[in-house]
């Protein structure tokens, strides 16, 4: 099983530090997420229904008829491989979200990692493309041009196009969400990021029916409990609170950047929920504002660090402080 990010506990027990004491920047997840309603006693004790209204919100929200709910993308990209007969060729986008090569390797297909400005190069030799876009981490996009032209080629034989939109939402006009349902075309949306509740569990999958019937079939019922189903409906419902959201975001990662970039952390890529810095030493880096109880995410190949946002003042101050130890250190 692949690690990932967000495993604070082991960095407070390895660092000895409080776990309250700790700036998490790990995740790259809205710090200031969708603030939970009151959850009536009804919704914990019935099972799940699907004309509870959860779909119809998505299906406004995605501006999409062809959707499926499922238990976080994550559940998504593992099943999906599985929908394919095996020896598929497969490229994905590198560096980009381990779990989709992963995923496509386990269920026996060939994997082929391929650099962002060589995907004209490969198109012709794969079956399916796997982007994630903005990318994770290094924050590239793609425009609905581009993806379009590599899914009319894969098209061709059957191919599909996956698509992992889960930062995209403070960006929702670089969505294909619109062109679905298109042969071959998947977009993965994520309720984790940009709404702040990754810990529900929940996101969906934009496809052609036969796709979604078959995927439905594999994960079986009841994927997502009453109340995440609860809580997603009124979250993709909350206009208000989305647009200003969007508007918070994007001051906020305007800050961070300048921040960074004070102490020569320029970065190289961003999206509204995290900076990425290429740097060469980027593990000492690291290790440094961990020992400041400073959490970033650390990459090796290649070496950087993914930087999310501080959600109050006073971890701004928190960050600013231990950026300034980085000096000190030298």
């Amino acid at each position: 099983m692949l690690k990932h990010g967000g495993c604070l506990r082991e960095a407070a027990q390895k660092y000895q530090i409080p776990l309250n004491d700790w700036l998490d920047l790990s995740t790259g997840i809205n710090p200031n997420g969708y603030l939970i309603p009151e959850i009536p006693a009804d919704v914990w004790q019935r099972l799940p229904e699907n004309l509870d209204g959860l779909c119809a919100a998505a299906k406004d929200y995605y501006q999409c008829d062809s959707l499926l709910a499922v238990a976080g993308s994550q559940a998504a990209i593992q099943s999906l491989p599985y929908l394919r007969e095996g020896n598929s060729v497969v490229g994905v986008v590198a560096p980009s979200y381990a779990e989709h090569a992963y995923s496509w390797q386990k269920a026996g297909h060939k994997v082929i990692s391929i650099p962002a400005a060589e995907i004209d190069q490969f198109i012709n030799e794969l079956d399916c493309l796997v982007l994630v876009n903005p990318n994770n981490p290094s924050a590239l996009r793609f425009s609905q041009e581009r993806c379009l032209k590599w899914l009319a080629i894969l098209q061709k034989k059957k191919g599909w196009l996956l698509i992992d939109e889960a930062f995209i939402d403070s960006s929702p006009e670089l969505s294909l969400s619109r062109k679905i349902p298109m042969q071959g075309l998947i977009v993965l949306r994520s309720i984790g990021k940009f709404f702040g509740l990754a810990g529900i569990r929940a996101g969906f999958v934009l496809a052609e029916d036969s796709i979604l019937q078959r995927l439905n079939e594999l994960l079986g019922p009841w994927t997502l409990s009453n109340p995440t189903r609860f809580v997603t409906q009124r979250a993709l419902q909350d206009k208000q609170w989305q647009q200003a959201m969007r508007v918070k975001l994007k001051a906020d990662s305007k800050r961070l950047s300048s921040l960074l970039q004070n102490f020569q952390l320029k970065p190289s890529g961003s999206t509204s929920l995290f900076q990425w810095v290429l740097v060469n030493n980027a593990e000492e880096i690291h290790i440094k504002l961990a020992q400041q109880a400073v959490f970033t995410r650390l990459f090796t190949k290649p070496a950087s660090l993914r930087f999310g946002l501080p959600a109050n003042e006073s971890e701004w101050v928190h960050l600013d402080l231990a950026l300034q130890s980085l000096l000190v250190a030298k």
